[in-house]
């Protein structure tokens, strides 16, 4: 014989907690006074104006007119109250779900940023050892050591021809062209994108182009741990004259334009992760940083075409998000 409290708990449904559909409400004390109001109105229109009037035509139009108006009017109130009331509710129960999940959210992101941490450093210790190495190994194959002329010293004192022993590898190697700095800064689109490796390869021989490199790359690498690719951003691209301004030292406003980056989302993921995370914010301050020395030297010998191509670029997109979060263009 089965238990009746059994049965009734199981024919009871599961709740849902703040996500249940609300159930429709009572009759509160405004629609018991409608409903009040109504059968006064009728009883006193039945008795003083249906019941004398025997007038066939017009005036008992008039009369039905008399008659249901008012009970129309007080019932449009009192719908237009309750309805007043329900979205009260329903407000109220909006604001709550909005916290909860809020509170969620943020807890979410502290226990995954105490997560990844260690993570993070270990990546970025791997990034700069595998930096080093990569500079270490263009040095050794681009150094070239000056051969001594065979023969007859060319002083006739017999001073033997100084070895620079000491030559670093940007010393010695041909200027980065305005074009390939560009498109090393946009990294390789794919495995196949051979002419985007030959330009990134080229730009990590000249020393102050690699720092920049790296810098970026860093915190791409970290931005996409929160699910930000650059190429799903679409920024609104600044004129190359707001470029200059900004490479000639101006700040706020008038620089404004080049934090044209629009996505919530990313905006909202990336200050959190600013906030929250320590190596993150060191990580794109300094990108920053490389950011502003390499527009003040680019800038001048730059066309409005370079300004354009560069504004285009992956490491240009990092920096108009980074530098919005930061407040660089407040």
């Amino acid at each position: 014989m089965s238990d009746p409290t059994t049965e009734q708990e199981a024919e009871q449904p599961t709740s849902l907690g703040i996500y249940d559909k609300p159930a429709l409400p009572a009759l509160t004390e405004i629609e018991i006074a409608a409903i009040a109001l109504s059968v006064i109105w009728l009883i006193v229109s039945v008795v003083f104006l249906v019941l004398p009037d025997k007038v066939e035509g017009g005036g008992f139009v008039v009369t039905l007119l008399a008659v249901f108006m008012p009970v129309a009017m007080i019932w449009v109130a009192a719908t237009a109250m309750r309805a007043s009331r329900i979205m009260r509710e329903e407000s109220t129960r909006l604001q709550t779900s909005i916290d909860a999940l809020r509170n969620t959210f943020i807890a979410q992101q502290q226990r995954s940023s105490s997560g990844y941490e260690p993570a993070v450093t270990q990546k970025l210790d791997q990034i700069a050892e595998t930096a080093k190495k990569t500079e270490t190994a263009l040095a050794t194959f681009s150094t070239q050591r000056t051969e001594p002329v065979r023969g007859k010293s060319p002083n006739a004192n017999g001073d033997q021809t100084t070895l620079e022993l000491g030559t670093q590898a940007e010393d010695i190697a041909p200027p980065l062209s305005n074009d390939v700095f560009i498109r090393a800064l946009n990294f390789p689109e794919t495995q196949e994108d051979t002419e985007g490796f030959n330009a990134l390869r080229l730009a990590l021989k000249d020393r102050k182009a690699a720092q920049l490199v790296q810098a970026s790359q860093d915190v791409l690498t970290l931005l996409s741990q929160e699910g930000i690719y650059m190429d799903d951003l679409r920024p609104d691209m600044a004129r190359p004259e707001i470029w200059r301004q900004f490479a000639q030292g101006a700040r706020g406003r008038s620089v404004a334009a080049l934090g044209g980056i629009r996505d919530r989302s990313s905006l909202a993921l990336t200050s959190a992760r600013m906030k929250q995370d320590p190596i993150f914010r060191d990580a794109a301050h300094h990108f920053l940083r490389r950011f502003d020395h390499m527009i003040i030297e680019f800038e001048p010998e730059a066309s409005d075409a370079d300004l354009t191509a560069l504004g285009d670029t992956r490491t240009a997109r990092a920096f108009m998000l980074l530098g919005r979060v930061a407040g660089t263009f407040d």
